[in-house]
């Protein structure tokens, strides 16, 4: 991939520029890549990659990850970033993260764009062309999933048009137009004619390419269950006929490749040794695993060895069930009324003297979250059938009954956990055997279906998916924290606030965006579908 991507930076500077007339003869290198032998799948790669680094790092670690409470923390302002996610408190750089999403997003988009445009202009390359709208849909709901209303019709724009400073759409219309331009790019996949390549995802499958806009649809469909239900059940129907994800091999995904420069930004997070003292799971996560008895809660979480010093290593702690111990969220070590010391059933520190640590028995991720080069999840069967289990509990026309759907959804969430690698690997019949044994109830449906989604994407570290599907369905039902000085009034957050620099580069439609939001460019208003 590295070789792919400096080759892109290096054409896309000879795709934005040109010489004057006058000068065209003297100024052009005849060794420079131009339109006309340039390759569009080479922008692939760079799209996806793009777009998973929008979805992971130090934006979600430090944000999603703990108001959804899969992780919790003990930290407090200043540098200690993860105040940020677990009390809903400033650090010092809260802002400067703020960007990543948004930034990395239309990057995604763009990439995508581009590839689309050149694989329209060479013709042959169709399925370019689909899989290009697919990414800049799945890039442009994300973004607005985050914020609420964005740049779309005017985005992306600046080559072609000249237009910088883009209006602003409404979360309704945009979501309007990435169904139906999602449906047409979907339906139009063809797989007996050529697929990309360079593809990080599925190496060129065309058939698992439709199968994942099929499943994007239905994702974005099911956004729209409590502000829009006749378009969700819809697009859900046509999501269920067209044929989402069929297996855990269909899970979208990107190997990262720390060799080469590509670090996986989620682990990069959890790689210093404050890291490793200051992010625990949260109590939320590892009592809702002990409950339902998860085989997952071994894999994932072990108890570090005794002291200071050992908290602080990476060294393998305990991974045994009954030991595992969640952080509960909202606490400090500042020894006032929120010290972790005081918190119920406080179990007590380990070690002794300057080696000893008050959150030594709380269960830290095991080491397979550390791996740079370890997976980076988009999008899973999981999920798919997770959301389709959901469709058929509404009463939608899907193939299958909401038991079944969510039988193969709790198996495939145990086996996706094996592209961590052979520590994390559940086998299919361990998997399906739990599934068994912890089926789907009627009377509890929405809230099982939507808490097994909750932790499934959390434990794959897809942060900002877990929190979109919190504030669709509500569930799990969480307790905020009200900590001292933070900045959502005691509430988990809603949306994250628009970058710093909307409002000085593109003021004018930056202002008219906010100003359809209930509460203003705030942490809790909410976006157009969080009703």
């Amino acid at each position: 991939m590295k070789k792919r991507l400096i080759l892109l930076s290096i054409l896309a500077g000879s795709l934005q520029f040109s010489c004057t007339d006058k000068f065209d003869e003297l100024n052009t290198d005849p060794n420079q890549a131009s339109e006309a032998i340039f390759n569009p799948n080479l922008l692939l790669p760079s799209a996806q990659w793009k777009y998973v680094e929008s979805i992971s790092g130090y934006n979600p670690m430090l944000f999603q990850s703990m108001w959804i409470q899969a992780y919790a923390s003990t930290s407090t302002g200043g540098a200690n970033y993860y105040t940020n996610g677990d009390k809903y408190v400033l650090s010092n750089n809260t802002y400067s993260y703020l960007d990543r999403v948004w930034n990395n997003a239309y990057n995604a988009a763009s990439f995508a764009y581009e590839m689309g445009q050149l694989a329209k202009r060479k013709g042959s390359m169709s399925n370019l062309e689909n899989i290009g709208t697919i990414m800049q849909i799945q890039s442009l709901a994300t973004a607005a999933d985050v914020f609420g209303d964005i740049p779309y019709k005017e985005a992306l724009q600046g080559k072609t048009t000249g237009i910088t400073r883009p209006a602003y759409d409404t979360q309704q219309s945009v979501y309007q137009d990435l169904l139906t331009r999602l449906e047409a790019a979907t339906v139009a996949l063809n797989t007996s004619q050529t697929g990309p390549t360079n593809d990080a995802f599925y190496g060129g499958d065309v058939a698992k390419w439709k199968r994942y806009g099929y499943s994007l649809m239905l994702k974005l469909a099911m956004r729209l269950t409590k502000v829009d239900p006749t378009t969700a059940k819809t697009y859900a129907e046509k999501a269920a006929a067209g044929g989402t994800f069929t297996s855990v091999s269909d899970d979208a995904y990107l190997k990262a490749d720390l060799t080469n420069g590509y670090t996986n930004a989620n682990a990069s997070a959890l790689a210093t040794a404050a890291d490793l003292y200051q992010l625990r799971w949260s109590k939320t996560m590892i009592d809702y695993l002990k409950a339902n008895s998860d085989p997952r809660l071994t894999k994932i979480a072990e108890v570090p060895a005794a002291g200071l010093q050992a908290n602080q290593a990476a060294t393998a702690g305990d991974s045994t069930f009954a030991n595992q111990l969640g952080l509960p969220n909202g606490y400090d070590l500042t020894g006032g009324a929120t010290d972790i010391t005081k918190s119920p059933n406080y179990p007590g520190g380990t070690g002794s003297g300057a080696d000893a640590t008050p959150i030594g028995k709380y269960s830290r991720p095991t080491s397979v979250f550390r791996n740079q080069s370890g997976p980076l999840f988009v999008l899973t069967y999981a999920e798919t059938e997770l959301l389709l289990a959901e469709a058929a509990t509404r009463g939608y026309s899907v193939t299958g009954s909401a038991a079944t759907h969510y039988k193969n959804a709790v198996s495939a969430g145990l086996q996706s956990l094996a592209k961590f690698g052979t520590a994390t690997t559940i086998s299919a019949a361990t998997a399906d055997a739990y599934a068994t044994a912890h089926p789907l109830v009627t009377s509890t449906a929405l809230k099982q279906i939507n808490e097994q989604y909750w932790a499934t994407t959390s434990i794959l570290q897809n942060f900002i998916e877990a929190w979109s599907n919190w504030r669709r369905s509500g569930y799990p039902q969480l307790t905020p924290v009200n900590y001292t000085g933070n900045f959502s009034g005691g509430n988990i957050p809603r949306r994250e606030v628009y970058p710093t620099g909307e409002g000085s580069l593109n003021a004018e439609n930056y202002k008219a965006a906010v100003g359809r939001l209930s509460g203003g460019d705030t942490w809790t208003s909410r976006v157009w579908w969080d009703k």
